[in-house]
């Protein structure tokens, strides 16, 4: 299963409370006060992960606490720090205060660490209240309650390239056979229902590009139908979208209308997805209408196009070295 949308009560951890003691030792009648403080609870701390997916281990356990500080101890002895507690989350993760709604914190890069929730202050030891009038001091403090919080988590998913196009247009094809992804693939729509991200490699410039698998998006996505909202929101950190159009046409299905639909359904979630560098892509072109159905794309549209087919991996090479110069040299404009 894959979420993408969870929500977490999260707790740092307890001061340890300070200590109340009095130095006792042969020969040493009136040793005075020698409590240690208490030690720190943990913190919360968020890491991005390139090896983390998605957020589904959230979903099922939506609880966590950082450790409690321990107890200072006699002998000025200051108590040990709670442990903090490190929760690796998914580059693109979104956290929202669930309560005010307000965004708090935003995960982009492997290994950046975001501070969440800071433990609670050990509690000080009677030490701390010894004065010229207070040799003897009883006094301590506890230890303070961490912060604690219920935040919601929300990945979009960050990729060079976002593969855009309506269910059985033939990203999954497309993405299994340019990278390393292995997406489950049928004859049927809505294969794909959760982003699949591959690592398109180019050895000859020792460079890489991530490629996203959007699921397929339908008429009325920005307005949530299906799972639009969920699909959609998944495009936003795209460098480049390649519009995947099938130009077999089965079920009376007509590429232009396709194509122009998909931009009117980007262009009501966001006016800035409209902003955004693309390639119109005409997938399996090996079917016997294909290249008739071609022409008429373009002369109803006037659009440059790149055609292909992942069966015969026809203009697959060419795809290749035009998302490359896409993304590395911004030589792709929005159609």
């Amino acid at each position: 299963m894959y979420f993408d949308d969870v929500s977490v009560c999260l707790s740092a951890g307890n001061g340890g409370d300070g200590c109340m003691s009095f130095r006792r030792e042969k020969y040493i009648p009136y040793g005075g006060p020698d409590g240690g403080d208490g030690g720190r609870g943990g913190k919360i701390i968020l890491r991005g992960s390139e090896n983390v997916s998605d957020l589904t281990r959230y979903k099922f356990k939506p609880n966590w606490e950082a450790g409690n500080g321990f107890k200072g101890m006699g002998s000025n002895k200051y108590g040990k720090k709670g442990a903090d507690l490190f929760l690796p989350v998914p580059l693109g993760t979104q956290v929202f205060n669930e309560n005010s709604k307000d965004l708090v914190a935003e995960i982009l890069e492997n290994k950046e660490e975001v501070v969440l929730l800071n433990g609670g202050d050990g509690g000080l030891g009677n030490l701390h209240f010894k004065s010229s009038t207070n040799q003897a001091p009883r006094q301590f403090t506890e230890g303070t309650v961490g912060q604690e919080g219920t935040f919601r988590l929300v990945l979009k998913t960050i990729a060079d390239v976002g593969l855009v196009g309506f269910p059985n247009a033939g990203k999954s094809s497309l993405i299994s056979l340019i990278t390393k992804a292995h997406p489950k693939t049928a004859p049927y729509p809505f294969t794909t229902l959760q982003p699949n991200v591959g690592i398109l490699e180019y050895p000859e410039y020792h460079d890489r590009l991530k490629v996203a698998d959007i699921p397929g998006l339908i008429e009325g996505a920005s307005k949530n139908r299906g799972l639009g909202h969920r699909f959609l929101k998944h495009i936003e950190r795209c460098s480049v979208l390649i519009f995947l159009i099938d130009m077999s046409a089965h079920e009376g299905r007509r590429p232009s209308k396709d194509y122009l639909c998909l931009r009117k359904e980007l262009g009501n979630y966001c006016s800035d997805f409209l902003e955004k560098p693309s390639l119109v892509v005409a997938n399996k072109m090996d079917e016997p209408t294909a290249q008739e159905n071609l022409d008429e794309f373009q002369q109803d549209l006037s659009i440059k196009t790149l055609a292909i087919s992942c069966l015969s991996e026809e203009g697959i090479d060419e795809l290749k070295e035009t998302l490359y110069s896409g993304v590395r040299d911004n030589s792709l404009k929005y159609q």
